[in-house]
């Protein structure tokens, strides 16, 4: 899921099908929106007639044609599992479709948070539950964690923890490349969405230092083009979140103490019909800097939250 962003609304456009290596091709989800920029990519990895599979999109009937003729672009025939990286319905909100056209599969997942409802006791095998009320997906789920290594004929993925945007988020290194599967946690277009609830800011800077231990190469996003200069790109992540922190920090120390008089100080040029959302980044900054005794929140006599620096 993508931060709204200008680049996102001006219509990046991607082909539905790519051969990105000899061990990746791409089938993109077809669900373009606000905030999943051009849609979902979804990764076939290995050099198998049958593949792996990283993500399944929204589950929509426009991506199936466009994922079987990504299966015959790189000459396979079908699918032996499906990798997830996290829970969003536009990650694995495709698995029931997918799974009844191609057969029962494996689908390896870290459970999320159990009070979510999406892991069940013991961790071994537990249900999928789509946070949409109107479709749910419901399957056995091969619990993997981070170290953790799904294999296919070809190709090795290696699991790496990296909760902020979602607590159950894993990123994958693909062995034989040297090149990473970033979910939603580095994006080709745009920058990421710290969801309230369920997302948190400073593990998500965590998250990042552990992605850039990585050196990865390329980097495979979940939204937007290939990444070419890996490194690089999660440096620039880091270096965007703590000047947009130095921004807010500077914003408290000026008397602004709500986050729309905050966002409108920041998010100068933007449309004012992105501004709820850049309203959560915000707040994902505040809550982080409240968790570091660095702010403080009150309650002002209508119910809305206040904020100042700690002295």
């Amino acid at each position: 899921m993508a931060d709204p962003n200008p680049a996102i609304l001006g219509g990046t456009l991607l082909p539905n099908v790519l051969e990105l290596s000899p061990r990746v091709g791409v089938a993109l989800g077809q669900n373009p929106s606000m905030f999943t920029g051009p849609g979902t990519n979804t990764y076939l990895v290995g050099l198998g007639k049958k593949r792996l599979l990283v993500d399944t999109g929204s589950g929509l009937e426009a991506y199936m044609p466009v994922l079987e003729e990504a299966l015959a672009r790189v000459g396979c025939v079908g699918l032996e599992g499906i990798v997830l990286t996290h829970a969003h319905p536009d990650h694995i909100g495709g698995v029931d479709q997918i799974r009844a056209h191609f057969g029962e599969m494996p689908v390896y997942k870290r459970p999320w948070p159990s009070e979510t409802g999406l892991s069940g006791p013991g961790g071994g095998v537990s249900p999928i539950s789509v946070a949409e009320p109107d479709r749910q997906a419901h399957c056995r789920l091969e619990r993997i964690d981070h170290g953790d290594v799904v294999e296919t004929e070809g190709a090795r993925l290696r699991a790496v923890y990296t909760p902020g945007h979602a607590p159950d988020h894993l990123c994958y290194v693909l062995e034989e490349e040297g090149n990473l599967f970033s979910g939603d946690n580095v994006l080709g277009v745009g920058t990421t969405v710290i969801p309230g609830g369920s997302g948190d800011l400073g593990d998500y800077m965590a998250s990042l230092d552990r992605l850039l231990a990585e050196k990865p190469n390329q980097i495979y996003p979940a939204h937007g083009p290939r990444i070419d200069r890996g490194v690089a790109k999660i440096e620039e992540y880091i270096a965007h979140r703590r000047e947009r922190e130095r921004q807010i920090v500077a914003a408290l120390a000026e008397g602004l103490q709500d986050v729309p008089a905050i966002v409108r100080r920041i998010y100068v040029g933007y449309p004012e019909s992105l501004f709820a959302a850049a309203g959560q980044s915000v707040t994902a900054h505040l809550l982080k800097l409240e968790r570091e005794g660095r702010a403080r929140r009150s309650e002002a006599a209508d119910g809305s939250l206040l904020w100042a620096l700690v002295a």
